[in-house]
């Protein structure tokens, strides 16, 4: 099966290196997903998932990460995408993102911030939310996984 090459790249680190057999992850744009031989793009992320498929000898499996924005590069045979924060699903705090959502949505309401901090606090509240959809769409996966195993 055709594969492209994905790196995911934040300022503190590289976050993955590995090659796929597709990605999917919304930008500006819209969600687009990226299979081999695309067309080259570069497009704007916003804060958002990023789904990667990958083939192995048992089937077909999948990653799921949170973004907080970025930038993605597209080429024929690999992805670069630079990101703000990237975190894989499982390394993600659902209570300390929950928490933190629960600030933001308060600050935003009760209008606790002035003109300056409103777009900081915005965009944290859309991090936060990317965060715990990311968390809940892994945990709804194993819990299918799981009943189906049970059968």
């Amino acid at each position: 099966m055709k594969s492209i090459k994905l790196k995911i790249v934040t300022l503190e680190k590289v976050v993955s290196s590995d090659t796929v057999s597709q990605v999917s992850l919304d930008t500006k744009m819209g969600q687009i997903t990226i299979l081999p031989n695309h067309l080259p793009l570069v497009a704007e992320l916003v804060p958002g998932e990023i789904i990667v498929k990958k083939s192995t000898k048992g089937g077909e499996t999948e990653e799921w990460m949170a973004v907080s924005g970025g930038f993605v590069e597209v080429l024929p045979d690999a992805v670069v995408i630079l990101a703000d924060t990237a975190e894989y699903a499982a390394e993600i705090d659902q209570a300390r993102a929950e928490e933190a959502r629960a600030k933001a949505e308060k600050l935003l309401k009760e209008k606790m911030v002035d003109s300056k901090e409103y777009a900081y606090v915005a965009a944290k509240l859309q991090k936060e939310l990317a965060r715990l959809r990311v968390v809940r769409k892994r945990k709804n996966k194993f819990s299918a996984v799981s009943a189906d195993s049970l059968k």
